[in-house]
């Protein structure tokens, strides 16, 4: 008997940009009576069906993108004899569709860290239930990740998870739902240890892989000082306080590491934590400008964010105190005209943002924005190959549509071509080599380049066209591309690198464990793109 975890794609590259975290994790989570699990990734080489055994567990992981073909792997594996068992966000907002489309034997609903043990140890009883609900643990139960297992040679960045929850509220994102709005924070102890490990084995660019790495706003201690709330004041100075102690920590790593990760707008007016972001080497952040004018801003619950001019200075803040930006900007806005597409581009362009990605608007379930659009169906349904456009998930790829929500001046495919050019526009050869002037060496500017095209590839070439010979096309650049960025990432080893001696060591829940254990790998519990 095995245990397998899969990391459905439709698309492989035989190179990732970063490690799937949650397989690393659920690995650290498998009982020791289950052995080693077998993980397989499908962004990198697709599952061979021969590989899975009557008896096997097979745990997918799957979110509203990659649905159709984790059902697909699931019904396959079941066939073949093997026990189905699902979790991730998708699986957690619709347990009843995996079990009825997936064929699921067992679906894990919310945290896997505790939740997935419990369902494999079930499992191997022969006595499964249905439902395996982890709820929202606590930062102090998060799990370090089984990184003995990665295959050094698939992955250029690394990730490391420091955070969960958002305390926002944007109407196109589950995270605050799922998660929570209260963030669950893991003691910075435990993270450096896991970090020191990557270095180890020689990954020296690790993604922060946090929903939201800037919990605490100025403007929210403000508000709790006016207000008199001793208590919430208390609390948001110690998550504060913990962030910074773990950027301190994170700055006395070995200074070639580099740390990307993702924050709100409002951190640029927080001088104080980028300078600590900046010394702790976080050279860049993933940050979600989503819209250019006010009104995108609130149609989209986030009219807190800036806009026009004030934007535009906004984002420099963030360089002028050395971190870069990927900026994230949404098209399809029911506010959006065909102006908008040249103006955002112009925007991310004289905003000097590192990076950029453009996506076209989807109501993923679980958000404010889905459950409005569902209600308005429910009246007037629409299918497609006989499938509700609100389960568009399940509708087959080569049919479905690029966009589900209908827009009140412009077509699906006008959107998208226009989306198409402005990413052609912000990664033409010209652009990328200004914006590649921004690293230190040759070498760096060299990996600037072709991250640059590998992004732009992934994301917008295969993503976005409707074209199989351009999608095809993409694929075949985007997969030479990888191998040889990752090449660019590699680092050596350090194996003699160690954790600095804390007096308290966080494990798993109630654990305490002494240096000398903690900085064995062995001594477990059992349960993108910035300048180089």
């Amino acid at each position: 008997m095995s245990v397998h975890l899969v990391n459905p794609s439709d698309n492989s590259f035989g190179t990732a940009v970063i490690t799937p975290r949650w397989m690393f994790v659920l690995a650290a989570a498998t009982p020791s009576a289950a052995g080693d699990p077998i993980l397989v990734d499908e962004s990198l080489e697709q599952v061979v069906p021969e590989s899975i055994q009557p008896g096997d567990i097979v745990g997918i992981s799957v979110h509203t993108g990659n649905a159709l073909r984790g059902y697909a792997i699931g019904r396959m594996a079941r066939e073949r004899g093997a026990w189905v068992i699902y979790g991730g966000i998708h699986a957690t907002l619709y347990p009843e569709e995996a079990l009825e489309v997936g064929h699921a034997h067992a679906v894990v609903k919310g945290d896997g860290d505790i939740a997935w043990g419990m369902a494999v140890t079930d499992c191997l009883a022969g006595k499964m239930d249905r439902i395996y609900d982890g709820g929202r643990i606590e930062g102090s139960q998060f799990l370090a990740a089984r990184w003995d297992l990665v295959p050094r040679d698939k992955y250029m960045w690394a990730s490391v998870q420091t955070i969960r929850g958002c305390p926002k509220h944007c109407s196109f994102c589950s995270v605050w739902r799922t998660d929570g709005q209260k963030p669950r924070q893991r003691r910075f102890q435990s993270v450096v240890d896991e970090i020191v490990h990557l270095r180890r084995i020689g990954f020296r660019f690790i993604a922060l892989a946090d929903d939201n790495f800037y919990p605490v706003t100025l403007t929210d201690l403000r508000l709790a000082r006016e207000q008199n709330n001793v208590a919430k004041l208390e609390e948001l100075t110690a998550i504060r306080t913990e962030r910074f102690q773990l950027m301190a920590e994170l700055a006395k790593l070995p200074k070639d590491m580099v740390f990307f990760t993702q924050i709100t707008m409002e951190a640029g007016e927080d001088g104080a934590y980028l300078d600590a972001m900046r010394k702790a080497n976080i050279k860049g952040a993933l940050v979600g400008v989503e819209a250019v004018t006010p009104e995108g801003l609130k149609a989209v619950f986030k009219d807190w964010n800036y806009s026009g001019e004030a934007l535009a200075k906004q984002l420099q803040t963030f360089k002028q105190h050395g971190v870069h930006v990927l900026g994230s900007f949404i098209f399809g806005l029911p506010t959006d005209k065909p102006a908008t597409f040249d103006a955002t581009v112009e925007m991310a362009l004289k905003a000097g943002v590192t990076f950029a990605q453009f996506v076209m608007m989807t109501p993923f379930p679980g958000t404010v924005d889905f459950a409005r659009w569902e209600k308005e169906q429910a009246i007037d349904p629409t299918l497609v190959d006989g499938i509700p456009i609100t389960r568009y998930w399940l509708i087959p790829t080569e049919v479905r549509p690029k966009m589900f929500t209908p827009h009140p001046s412009m077509s699906s495919d006008e959107i998208r071509e226009r989306t198409q050019k402005v990413w052609d526009r912000f990664y033409n050869w010209s652009a990328i080599w200004q914006r590649s002037a921004c690293t230190p060496t040759l070498r760096a500017r060299l990996a600037f380049i072709f991250l640059s095209k590998l992004y732009r590839q992934m994301y917008a070439g295969t993503g976005i066209s409707t074209d199989s010979a351009r999608r095809k096309k993409s694929k075949k650049w985007a997969r030479w591309t990888a191998s040889q960025c990752r090449k660019i990432f590699q680092a050596s080893p350090m194996p003699e690198l160690q954790s600095p001696a804390w007096e308290v060591a966080f494990a798993s829940p109630g654990q305490l464990r002494p240096a000398f254990l903690r900085n064995d790998p062995q001594n477990r519990p059992k349960p993108f793109v910035v300048i180089p």
